[in-house]
């Protein structure tokens, strides 16, 4: 191939001048491996409402169980009432010697989720699919996170003035803890588990014993 055929045709189809654009892709495998549940975060790292907005905003990409989309997030920062959730949520419920998170580790950014109608089967299936593509976003932005269902309904929704019964919550912030995945075979431990070191180990059924034949 003659030299500099390449740029000449990106000029011709782009305009003379035009930047090339180098997309990076980072594979869904990897994303998914990095993807771990943190219970403790970088208390110099402060999350922004803008970082919050661009990962609800996968909200409008992803299935939605009868497309019902009846899902609705209220967006939490540190000046905005972080503080409240930290005091009504438990973290690490497999390690309760450690009464995680550890003081000066507390994430100080927050996504409730709520539902605008009564939760069902329906609703339950989005909010998986949700929490999950919002965690995998935040992943892909270099964030972390976790999924809390240990919280106090009745004063979360009371401090953040909900219209709707908050579901699940989801911190986000940079992770502060090393975690590392254990395959097993089924019918071992499935509890997560630290070392000495604090080094987090979480079993996961090797894929062929998933596998029904």
């Amino acid at each position: 191939m003659a030299d500099g055929y390449l740029e000449k045709r990106y000029e011709e189809v782009f305009g003379k001048g035009a930047k090339k654009t180098v997309v990076k892709h980072i594979a869904l495998e990897s994303l998914m491996e990095k993807n771990r549940s943190y219970r403790g975060y970088k208390k110099d790292f402060m999350v922004k409402r803008e970082m919050l907005e661009r990962i609800v905003a996968v909200n409008t990409k992803i299935a939605s169980a009868k497309n019902q989309q009846v899902l609705r997030f209220k967006l939490v920062t540190q000046e905005t009432g972080a503080d409240v959730i930290v005091q009504n949520m438990k973290l690490g419920g497999l390690l309760p010697e450690l009464h995680l998170p550890f003081e000066g580790t507390e994430p100080n950014a927050f996504i409730i989720i709520c539902s605008i109608i009564p939760e069902n089967k329906f609703v339950d299936i989005d909010l998986g699919i949700a929490a999950q593509s919002m965690l995998l976003k935040a992943t892909e932005m270099g964030l972390n996170g976790i999924m809390i269902g240990a919280f106090n309904k009745s004063k979360i929704t009371e401090a953040f003035n909900l219209p709707f019964e908050p579901l699940l919550i989801l911190a986000i912030g940079k992770g502060n803890e090393k975690i590392k995945l254990q395959p097993v075979g089924e019918g071992e431990k499935l509890a997560y588990y630290r070392d000495q070191k604090g080094v987090q180990f979480v079993p996961k059924i090797r894929w062929e014993q998933l596998v029904i034949d």
